[in-house]
């Protein structure tokens, strides 16, 4: 009734007699010529139809219905980051043990780390994995660096903030690790022989290290 029969002579005029349309009730419409490039002989399958998000009127929904944006996408889960290079934390210099000594006491504590690991996913299981600090997520942590972590702390004095800065990780972290190394020692019946001086600071245990030969990789400048 809007066309009336003119001629569809061109893109406008078409655009122009739908955007004329309207009703008693009150419907305006709002026309534009969508200049977008379909080809031909797409196919679109049952399923991609019934995967879009539609929300079909309650008066013929086959015709009339609201397409609703698509949901967005979950964010993807951080990738824990790389633990940083501790390796010089091994020397006999820090930990106060020969290699071969160091190496039979972290294979003395494997068997029941992995139980306590075992028993606290199993805590954990039905809950959401806790999220780490930072965009980048939590760094793991094996059990060598956690064994690290505790002997700087019971052995050396170490402060748990200048262990979580030189871990790149958060002081809640380190602490739960060291005391999971204290209950560890404790069943296994293995101590930490404290050193005859303490390290109050990240740079004392780096002057430590360099007094003794061992090179660091990179050293992090913190006030703790």
């Amino acid at each position: 009734m809007n066309w009336r029969g003119r001629p569809l002579a061109s893109h406008q005029i078409i655009v122009n007699s739908i955007a004329a349309a309207t009703t008693r009730t009150g419907l305006r419409v709002h026309a534009e010529l969508d200049t977008g490039a379909y080809p031909a002989g797409a196919k679109v399958t049952k399923a991609e139809l019934d995967a879009l998000p539609l929300a079909r009127h309650p008066w013929h929904g086959e015709w009339n219905y609201t397409l609703l944006p698509a949901p967005p996408a979950p964010p993807a889960a951080p990738r824990p980051r790389p633990a940083p290079d501790l390796a010089w934390l091994a020397c006999p210099a820090i930990t106060g043990l020969p290699g071969p000594a160091l190496d039979a006491l972290t294979a003395a504590l494997a068997g029941p780390a992995a139980a306590l690991r075992d028993a606290a996913r199993d805590r954990r299981r039905g809950y959401r994995s806790r999220r780490g600090h930072g965009a980048g997520g939590r760094t793991r942590h094996t059990l060598p660096g956690k064994l690290a972590a505790a002997i700087l702390h019971h052995r050396h004095g170490l402060p748990q903030t200048a262990i979580a800065a030189l871990y790149q990780t958060s002081p809640a972290d380190i602490s739960r690790h060291i005391g999971d190394i204290r209950r560890l020692l404790a069943q296994t019946g293995n101590t930490i022989q404290p050193a005859t001086s303490k390290l109050a600071t990240l740079e004392a245990l780096y002057r430590h290290a360099a007094a003794h030969g061992i090179h660091v990789p990179d050293k992090i400048k913190t006030a703790c």
